[in-house]
């Protein structure tokens, strides 16, 4: 391989858009300073409204974190103990979490293997009369099939809950990721699409009735100052993230091309590749390419990675271990076949918008040297 490649292609690398907007961000966080309002200042009010704008939602609410988003969409829609709620094992272990943390319990169905997320007929099959809800998760960037989910929640009368941490930007026929559910929930931790710096999340929705309830429950269940009606959380959008979001999210849509060209890069350079299973993405979905996630069909998965790595690539496993199957849901017990062998087969190659076609070029040469 070139001697290039001692130069080192991280997994992601966040310091070419932070350089790009150092000037701005830096001025984001000293307006904050001067100002001294810290909490639900008129920056987490504005970057609140500039989401919706972006989205096409009529409601956007800043939490602390894509998990807690999750969790209070769904202490909002008031699911806990005794109710069942539907999702994919193929995704990070927050999705299960904020289901198990409100009381019920998540049912594991198999995902598309093409796609990686979830299958709607084995959704249709898991339910029961305690099913309440939904969560498709719109995984590496690409669009749960949610046409097809909603037809099979509706008759149900099903909570449709969008786990879009990893999405921001993508459209599937159109609209945007986030709004295509009863409710959205929205990561912004760092390495995402659009990336604070630390934890931030956001909640998403066109029911002002349940957006009033998600602002009560993320300042302690209280509607007044010391006036608490419901056990709530304090999970708030931090003023200071919320002013350098605002600064970048009038980039996203660039970086967003940004990485679907790196992913035209890929799909290029490793056409030919023997044992490499490119992603697919679906007709009508805009993928942004939160990964760029590949098989290795051989069972080097492994291999690869550690060669990489020799050769100062890095990579990543989302997920090693299906959620099914990690200690904490021993006892669910489920067979799903899918997510287990995608789950020993996935590698997510290096994926930023600053990467340039010799550095994909560099990786795609270094995969094809551990599978000759």
């Amino acid at each position: 391989m070139s001697s290039e490649t001692n130069l080192p292609i991280p997994a992601a690398d966040l310091r070419p858009q932070n350089y790009q907007l150092r000037t701005q961000l830096v001025a984001a966080v000293e307006s904050v300073l001067e100002r001294g309002q810290f909490i639900l200042g008129p920056n987490v009010h504005a970057f609140e409204h500039e989401v919706a704008d972006y989205l096409g939602v009529a409601q956007a609410i800043g939490v602390n974190s894509g998990t807690d988003a999750l969790i209070l969409a769904l202490r909002a829609l008031e699911i806990g103990a005794g109710d069942e709620v539907i999702t994919t094992p193929f995704t990070f272990f927050a999705t299960a979490e904020a289901i198990s943390a409100v009381g019920a319990d998540p049912v594991f169905v198999d995902i598309d293997p093409n796609t990686f997320v979830v299958e709607p007929e084995a959704v249709a099959a898991a339910i029961t009369d305690r099913t309440r809800a939904l969560i498709p998760v719109h995984l590496y960037g690409h669009a749960a099939p949610m046409n097809e989910l909603a037809a099979i929640a509706e008759p149900h009368g099903l909570a449709l809950i969008e786990d879009a941490a990893q999405s921001f930007g993508g459209r599937l026929d159109g609209r945007r990721l986030g709004t295509l559910g009863h409710v959205g929930a929205l990561s912004f931790f760092p390495s995402k699409n659009l990336g604070g710096f630390g934890d931030g999340g956001m909640v998403t929705t066109d029911d002002a009735e349940l957006a009033e309830r998600v602002r009560w429950l993320r300042t302690h269940g209280s509607k007044r100052k010391y006036q608490n009606e419901m056990i709530g959380y304090n999970t708030r959008l931090d003023e200071v993230q919320a002013a350098m979001l605002r600064v970048k999210l009038p980039h996203v849509d660039v970086w967003n091309k940004d990485r679907q060209r790196v992913a035209q890069h890929y799909d290029h350079h490793l056409r030919d590749v023997k044992g490499v299973i490119t992603p697919r993405t679906l007709p009508d979905v805009e993928h942004v390419f939160h990964q760029y996630t590949v098989r290795i069909a051989s069972g080097d998965r492994d291999l690869v990675a550690r060669k990489l790595r020799e050769h100062n690539i890095g990579t990543m496993v989302y997920y090693p271990v299906p959620v099914h199957r990690l200690p904490v849901y021993a006892t669910v017990g489920a067979s799903l076949p899918m997510a287990e062998k995608a789950a020993g087969e996935v590698l997510s190659l290096p994926m930023f918008p600053h990467m340039t076609e010799r550095e994909v070029e560099l990786v795609a040469q270094g995969i094809k040297t551990c599978l000759r």
